[in-house]
């Protein structure tokens, strides 16, 4: 039982006590920095129920309290504010329970407990992964190990775009350009050597727009009429047909493009717990699910034989589900796609996709009409949306071969590690293998939380070197801290571990505070699982590593003579340890032993 839940029984037993009366809901804030105590009640919903003064009734109902609960030790009242001081026993009682527990705070799935299916990544295969794919990456990856830890079984995965223009473009620039480079021949992955050739297209594409213009036609004209683009939808035209030559085409630079992205997979640190789902396999199942669609009614089909939903009614507009050609659209793909996934997971009870907020109304009429077509997961879809990245420099442009690419931007951030951790000089003894490893865990620890400690809901700017900043509120402070109490537990010559330390103890305030904050770290996992917010998990580490470095600054750890006192504040600083540590895992950030 937590603290608010004792003090929630004891307060209604107050007021019944008191005031002979029945109250349902307490509610609780933190205490204010400048008044004494550790939780305030609110006492003003009380006041025009119990009909009186809210001095009066804190009063009363803190007398009850201090004589009646062994967690309380005083109160004082503020206007309508009950603060309440909680004993050094209760914390100390508390921790006891709690030291050993190397995975406080995460929940196991019950059993029978429906699963919840987090989509992210889901690119598409004519270009590599870049900073905005980091962020996606990031985000769901720490949202799945985030809804896992609070109690549910996760499933993670993505669906890659494989078919459509995008890959014909790249493959007809690879036909007539290409010279028959392979990632082989040419040394490059091949996801960037596929992503060459799109920006070839484009150039390509652009030069004949200009010269279609320069003989008269309008800009929308040339771009309708460029030979590139006639000749990449004739391609796509060959695709849908099974002609062989494109098809092994597409099939081979394909593969070139996955074998890229499971390299950028390892190299960021993100996983997926299922085999991938294309686009290419899903769009026919929506195809299908669309005519069941329209014998429901649910559907309807124009003059020209194009399918649409209406949903005016329900505050967005009609959108088309399969065009009069019989070709279908991103929203066809995505009804297949689903109803495939709980097809293939029966025990799915929900899902979570990481996509950026520029598809928010794409995402609102896909849940509408999943849950129109009678399927019951429906009521449980939700869209992690998140704000674009940007860099000083500013926006990204993939034609144009303007973005930021992953693998480069990952291979900066440890080399900007290496640079500021050589100027530090801390490193004496390192080998070279040990030092790149830890410049590896650095920079990519600051690249993570950089991106994952902003609300996702947010836009973003992302600044390299202020990310691995070891001062403020970044990965690299987080993690020397972290490496500063494991140099502390190195240095502890006796069994700290299997000290008993009794509840008569003395706490030192810091400690009291820095009990208080890990306490609150099973509440921040459901917090963050409901929200899908990395963010609150990333700053309530912040937090916690901010109140550790206070209580090591003030109070001696291993210099302290009393030994009880001595091992109580060794095992707090190992359980802070674990705290960060499974903090930072559900972000998907290692942790250094030393730095």
């Amino acid at each position: 039982m937590t603290l608010q839940e004792t003090l929630t029984t004891h307060i209604q037993k107050a007021v019944q006590s008191v005031f002979d009366l029945t109250i349902e809901k307490i509610e609780f804030q933190a205490t204010r920095k400048d008044f004494e105590g550790d939780i305030t009640m609110v006492v003003f919903p009380l006041v025009k129920a119990l009909k009186g003064n809210p001095v009066e009734i804190g009063t009363k109902i803190g007398n009850y309290l201090v004589e009646n609960v062994v967690e309380v030790a005083k109160f004082n009242v503020v206007g309508g504010f009950l603060n309440i001081v909680i004993s050094d026993e209760y914390y100390v009682s508390f921790f006891n329970t709690i030291k050993g527990n190397d995975i406080f705070g995460f929940v196991a799935p019950t059993e029978n407990e429906k699963s919840v299916m987090v989509e992210y990544s889901s690119p598409n295969t004519n270009k590599p992964l870049h900073l905005g794919h980091i962020r996606n990456n990031l985000l769901g990856y720490s949202v799945g190990e985030i809804i896992k830890a609070s109690g549910k079984k996760v499933y993670k995965t993505q669906i890659i775009n494989d078919r459509g223009i995008h890959i014909c473009k790249s493959m007809l620039a690879w036909q007539k350009f290409g010279e028959g480079k392979t990632p082989e021949s040419t040394g490059l992955k091949g996801d960037k050597l596929v992503g060459n050739f799109y920006v070839e297209f484009d150039k390509q594409y652009k030069k004949e727009i200009s010269e279609l213009i320069a003989q008269g036609k309008t800009e929308e004209e040339a771009k309708k009429l460029a030979p590139s683009i006639l000749e990449a939808q004739d391609m796509l035209r060959k695709w849908e047909a099974g002609d062989e030559e494109v098809v092994t085409l597409w099939k081979t630079m394909n593969q070139w493009v996955y074998d890229g992205f499971e390299q950028t997979y390892k190299n960021l640190g993100v996983r997926f717990d299922i085999p991938n789902y294309y686009e290419s396999n899903t769009y026919l199942l929506g195809k299908e699910v669309v005519q069941i669609g329209l014998e429901k009614g649910v559907f309807e089909k124009d003059p020209d034989g194009s399918v649409w939903i209406d949903l005016t009614a329900d505050g967005l507009d009609r959108k088309i589900v399969l065009r009069a050609d019989g070709t279908s659209v991103y929203m066809t793909q995505d009804i297949g796609t689903a109803i495939q996934r709980v097809k293939d997971y029966p025990d799915v009870g929900g899902m979570v996709y990481t996509v950026g907020n520029e598809q928010d109304y794409h995402f609102k009429v896909l849940f509408l009409i999943l849950k129109k077509l009678g399927f019951d997961w429906a009521e449980h879809l939700y869209h992690l949306s998140y704000g674009m990245v940007e860099l000083p420099s500013g926006r990204m442009k993939s034609r144009e071969g303007t973005v930021v690419d992953a693998d480069d931007l990952m291979e900066e951030m440890t080399v900007t590690a290496k640079n500021i951790s050589e100027e530090l000089g801390k490193l004496d003894g390192y080998s070279d293998d040990e030092k790149a490893a830890l410049y590896k865990i650095i920079g990519l620890g600051a690249l993570k939380y950089y991106m994952l400690k902003v609300d996702p809901k947010k836009s973003m700017m992302f600044n390299p070197e202020e990310s691995v900043d070891f001062n403020g509120n970044t990965g690299p402070f987080i993690q020397y801290t972290y490496a500063r109490i494991q140099s502390i537990l190195r240095k502890s010559n006796f069994d700290y571990k299997n000290t008993i330390v009794t509840s008569t103890v003395e706490i030192h305030e810091k400690e009291k505070e820095l009990i208080k904050q890990v306490q609150l770290f099973p509440e921040i996992i459901q917090n963050a699982a409901n929200n899908h917010s990395p963010a609150l998990i990333a700053n309530y580490t912040y937090d916690l590593v901010k109140e550790f470095n206070s209580f090591y600054q003030n109070v001696p750890i291993l210099p302290e003579q009393d030994m009880e006192k001595k091992a109580f504040r060794v095992q707090l600083s190992n359980t802070v340890g674990n705290t960060i540590k499974n903090a930072f895992q559900l972000l998907g950030i290692q942790v250094p032993e030393r730095m």
